[in-house]
């Protein structure tokens, strides 16, 4: 190998190195929610645009909810999508809605339908926030 070859993967090396790499662009983010004696727990990698993680709800002595949450982010809302096993059993999918007011983040709900096969909020109709079931706080670190 002669000397330009070796600088040239020297220089590659450092450049690669260097770059950013996606998941980096991503804060990791661990919130919480209690509603009467159920609990659930939002692990979010977020950024300006996107986000994804997990999320689990837990159901007073009837099982849980457990799955990956993705999508993107409108300035103060969250939309995605909760791909989960339901109680130990089969894969769902379920639209997501957050909104983040006061630094917690507050669960969505509304008219749910399909469209291409696959779940959403019916367009044209309100998500609501002020009833919600989960108000997620930031975990203390």
């Amino acid at each position: 190998m002669n000397i330009k070859s070796l600088l040239f993967l020297i220089l590659i090396l450092i450049v690669s190195c260097n770059s950013k790499d996606k998941k980096s662009e991503y804060k990791h983010m661990v919130y919480h929610a209690v509603h009467d004696k159920d609990t659930a727990v939002l692990t979010l990698n977020i950024n300006d645009k996107r986000f994804f993680g997990h999320y689990e709800r837990s159901y007073y002595q009837q099982g849980k909810d457990s799955g990956d949450v993705r999508g993107d982010i409108k300035g103060d809302t969250l939309r995605g999508d909760f791909h989960f096993i339901s109680n130990g059993g089969s894969w769902k999918r379920i639209p997501l809605a957050l909104l983040k007011k006061e630094n917690k983040l507050y669960l969505g709900t509304g008219i749910i339908t399909t469209y291409f096969n696959l779940p959403c909020f019916m367009p044209g109709t309100p998500i609501e926030y002020n009833n919600s079931k989960f108000v997620f706080e930031e975990a203390k670190k």
